[in-house]
């Protein structure tokens, strides 16, 4: 045979595709591993295409998951999720992927890693990558995951069955702490620009907010208008790296990972039109937000960043708690605005003894196995 072939499930989750593994499929070493990841998605790719792989040339599309037995006693099953950069050699790992995410109970029930004869099941998952928790929700029929259902998603046509996703005890996934900097809001300084307010706040994943107007813009505006704004995309890289070393992610702005921290531009909610042309009135959203992930902009936005944003709203004081009519939130359903739609997050925030505390954080996805086989990675 002139190319490896690896069992593997390629699935939807959320607003994400990515290729799913069970770990003994695949060989231990390290190197060996990143090495069949670049090359199933075809990457790196200079033309931001991977004509060559299974990705589809933006961040969202270019994700795997590897399952594998519990590995602590409290989990039913455990996942390591991997970023692999569309034009870069390069397998982020330092984040998860919180729409995949949805499809990881789906697997391991279809896979016959997890046994379940009741019309829903509910398994704990241990995200390798972060060490920390997540249940998910989900329907079963005849032992299979039931994927038809009413239910609908910002970002992706038709519908499915619901899958609850709850994130207990979120905070520090990235850097052990929810403030990392043990402050609400921190300056920055890119070089070509003055002084910029950031808030640094790390629940299911690492992020950095700043304000859209600081940049010209509202963070209503479409991805491609953002994207195509180079100026404006190397600012965000800037302050995207100097606020990883802030985090305390990394000691070097060179050595920041691709994938960790995201950035977001923070803003009022204002009426636009999603990329499927639908008009989203201004009151149909309590806050907007345009995100970055891996050097693009996110065509809706990263679950487990609409969580961190949920959380972050809720926390006084940062920006995204700026722009929202009313400040006090408790077990709160929050309404994201972004490329796609609107996203709602529930957030169970708290402050106590002079500390904030984000106690749970909710979602709610569909997911789908969209085929099953072995995929062929060039020797």
């Amino acid at each position: 045979m002139t190319q490896h072939r690896i069992p593997a499930v390629y699935m939807r989750g959320g607003s994400s595709r990515g290729l799913f593994f069970k770990d003994s499929d695949l060989p231990k070493n390290k190197k060996t591993r990143k090495q069949i990841l670049l090359g199933a998605f075809g990457s790196p790719d200079p033309h931001l295409r991977q004509l060559d792989g299974l990705g589809a040339g933006i961040s969202s599309l270019s994700k795997a998951v590897i399952i594998s037995p519990p590995t602590i006693s409290s989990a039913d099953i455990d996942c390591f999720f991997c970023q692999i950069s569309v034009d870069q050699a390069v397998v982020d790992v330092s984040s998860i992927c919180g729409n995949l995410a949805s499809a990881v109970g789906p697997f391991a029930i279809d896979q016959g890693l997890i046994q379940s004869r009741k019309k829903s099941t509910k398994l704990k998952i241990h995200i390798v990558n972060t060490g920390q928790l997540y249940q998910t929700t989900f329907e079963t029929e005849d032992g299979l995951f039931q994927e038809s259902g009413r239910f609908q998603i910002p970002g992706v046509s038709g519908s499915g069955s619901k899958i609850t996703l709850d994130f207990f005890n979120p905070c520090g996934a990235t850097t052990g702490e929810l403030l990392p900097t043990n402050q609400v809001l921190n300056i920055v300084k890119p070089s070509s620009k003055g002084p910029i307010e950031v808030s640094l706040i790390d629940a299911t994943t690492g992020m950095v907010f700043v304000n859209a107007e600081d940049f010209g813009y509202t963070a209503n505006e479409s991805y491609s208008t953002l994207e195509h704004d180079r100026e404006l995309m190397d600012d965000l890289e800037e302050i995207r790296r100097a606020s990883g070393v802030l985090m305390g992610i990394s000691t070097s702005e060179t050595q920041v990972p691709l994938g960790n921290p995201r950035i977001a531009l923070i803003g009022p909610s204002k009426t636009f039109k999603t990329l499927a042309n639908k008009t989203i009135k201004a009151n149909a959203a309590d806050i907007a937000a345009r995100v970055v992930s891996m050097g693009q902009l996110h065509r809706a936005i990263p679950l487990s960043s609409a969580m961190c944003l949920a959380a972050a709203c809720c926390i006084d004081g940062s920006i995204p708690n700026r722009y929202l009519k009313y400040n006090k939130f408790s077990k709160s359903s929050l309404r994201l605005s972004n490329p796609s739609g609107v996203i709602n997050i529930k957030a169970d925030v708290c402050h106590k003894n002079s500390s904030w505390m984000v106690n749970q954080l909710t979602a709610y996805r569909t997911a789908r196995t969209l085929m099953e086989g072995v995929v062929c990675v060039p020797k």
